[in-house]
This record gives C-alpha cells, sequence and structure tokens, in this order.
C-alpha cells in the first residue's frame, strides 16, 4: 500500500467521477483504476462498486476509505508537526463557519496569520451540520459554530463569545426610533431570515416559540449580506447576531434595536476534532483564541449609527 493510492481512494469519493478523480490527482483515468486495483489486490476486498460509471463503494471500500482519510491526516498533521520544530507552523489551516459567525472570523484569524506568516487561511462558510461532517472526514481543521443549542459529537471547544440579537429594520418605519423591542413585536412585522437550515434560524424561531410566536418569514436566504440588502431596500426586517454590526455597522437607512423579553444569548465557538494528537495547525488557532476577549471587543459596538 503507498500513499499515493489512498489519495486516489479520497479523489474519487470526493468527486464521484472516475476521470474527474484522475484529473484532480494529475494523472490518467486508467493509471488511476490500476492503483485501486492494485490496492483491491493488496488488502483481498472490493472496493468500488463495478459499472462502466461510479457507483459507490462497497461495504469493505466504506471502511477502508475512512481509514485512508484518516492515515492522510495523520500523514499531513506529521508533516506540520516536523515544520513547526524547523521553522514554525506552516499549511493550509481550513476554518468551517456558520453564516452568522463569519463577521467575526477575522478577529481570531488575524493575530493567527501574524503569529504564523506561513499559514494560509481557508474560510468556508458552512451549516453546523457541514461542520460537524467536515470535521469527522479530515475535511477542515475547525469549525466556528454554536456550542450549547444542537450536540456536537466528538469534538473538542474553546467559547468565543455570547452572541446575542437584534432587530435591524427601515429607519422609515415607526418602531425604529426606540432603543429596544420584545420578541412578539417582532413576531408581527414583515421578516427575513436564514434558511431553517442555518442554526441560527433555528435558535431564533425558539425563541420566539419560547414567547407564544410563529412567525412567518416573507423571504428567507442563507447569506446574512442578503439579509442586510432586503431590509435596506424593501419593507422586511431581520433578526441578527450583534456581532454583524462590528464589521458592517448599522447600514445606511436602517436601525438595530435591542431584542428584550427574554435577551436571549448562544455561545459560540471554535471546535476541532477529539482526537490525539491533534492538528497542528487546530491547536495553533485555539491557543491564538484563548488570548482574545471577544465577548468585550463585541459588546463595545454601538446599536445606532454616529449621527443619531
Amino acid at each position: 500500500m503507498v500513499i499515493r493510492q489512498l489519495e486516489y481512494l479520497v479523489a474519487l469519493a470526493r468527486e464521484k467521477h472516475f476521470a474527474r478523480a484522475a484529473e484532480a490527482c494529475s494523472v490518467s483515468q486508467p493509471a488511476l483504476s490500476t492503483a485501486l486495483r492494485q490496492l483491491e489486490d493488496e488488502l483481498q476486498v472490493p472496493i468500488v462498486e463495478r459499472g462502466h460509471r461510479f457507483q459507490g463503494f462497497t461495504r469493505e471500500g466504506a471502511c477502508v476509505l475512512d481509514w485512508a482519510k484518516k492515515i492522510l491526516a495523520d500523514r499531513d498533521g506529521l508533516a506540520q508537526e516536523l515544520a513547526m520544530l524547523q521553522q514554525g507552523l506552516a499549511g493550509r489551516l481550513r476554518i468551517g463557519a456558520v453564516p452568522s459567525a463569519l463577521p467575526i472570523v477575522s478577529l481570531i484569524t488575524s493575530p493567527f496569520a501574524q503569529s504564523h506568516p506561513a499559514v494560509t487561511v481557508s474560510v468556508l462558510s458552512q451549516t453546523s451540520i457541514q461542520i460537524e461532517a467536515g470535521l469527522e472526514n479530515f475535511e477542515i481543521d475547525v469549525g466556528v459554530t454554536y456550542l450549547d443549542n444542537e450536540p456536537l459529537r466528538h469534538v473538542r471547544s474553546l467559547p468565543l463569545y455570547q452572541e446575542d440579537y437584534i432587530l435591524l429594520m427601515p429607519a422609515d418605519q415607526a418602531a425604529a426610533s426606540r432603543r429596544t423591542i420584545r420578541w412578539v413585536e417582532a413576531a408581527e412585522l414583515p421578516l427575513c431570515l436564514l434558511t431553517p437550515t442555518m442554526q441560527n434560524r433555528r435558535i431564533i424561531d425558539g425563541i420566539f416559540r419560547s414567547v407564544g410566536c410563529s412567525p412567518h418569514a416573507a423571504v428567507e436566504t442563507d447569506s446574512i449580506i442578503n439579509l442586510c440588502s432586503h431590509v435596506r431596500s424593501g419593507p422586511w426586517s431581520s433578526v441578527m447576531p450583534r456581532a454583524l454590526l462590528h464589521l458592517f455597522g448599522v447600514p445606511a437607512g436602517t436601525r438595530a434595536l435591542r431584542l428584550v423579553e427574554p435577551e436571549a444569548t448562544r455561545t459560540v465557538g471554535l471546535v476541532m476534532a477529539d482526537r490525539d494528537p491533534p492538528s497542528p495547525l487546530a491547536r495553533g488557532l485555539f491557543d491564538t483564541a484563548r488570548t482574545l476577549n471577544l465577548d468585550a471587543e463585541l459588546q463595545g459596538t454601538p446599536l445606532q449609527p454616529p449621527s443619531s
């Protein structure tokens, strides 16, 4: 068995197509197919379901694939560890972040990058479910997600800040001159919200249910920026994390009201796979995050534009 065969196997699982997997590995399709047959011969089990097109993996193949991902991740971790001993952290740090946390990711990656200039940082917008799967499948190194809402399995976590909520609404609405608004009042407004596939939306729906409301979202999107755009250009209001204002401030033509009764919060934090030894890059980001006080920084974000 050679590492290259395992790389071909993982590429095939990712691409679900022999030709695309071969292209991704910079080899010919016959070379990839031959290498996988050699792997089957060595392990004495069928790995790939045979057919004119890729049809999936056998039960044994799925087991081999899981081990292949782990072996390749351990290979990468070893290379990172050795590089760190010689010249400091290097490589690519892959971060998956829920959309509601994307505005704050740079508060962690910026000091991390300053301390580790040889590391390339890649940030992906993902759902909490995708983050959990990505950690399990060695597709990302770290997640930024909710820690206390839906259960997380097989991860190590580090709290970053408490997410609280505002209602962003057009400045010409009657309630826009206020500082606060109750959740039951917000439920009566025309709303645009994230899609139900996003944990932030499920949190918001749960808070509304806790006060006996079930509002209808006239617009749904998986983009925080798109929510802001709809509030600026239409009659809609939106429930958003206060952390959003740290990046954008209060968008022109809108007002931000603190949502009360209840004053709900959720914990957002870092997660990495619960494995030993941990990924050096993930461990490095955790170490950087421990030196930060994001709660203090985010709570200082004003809810009104400077001219108000």
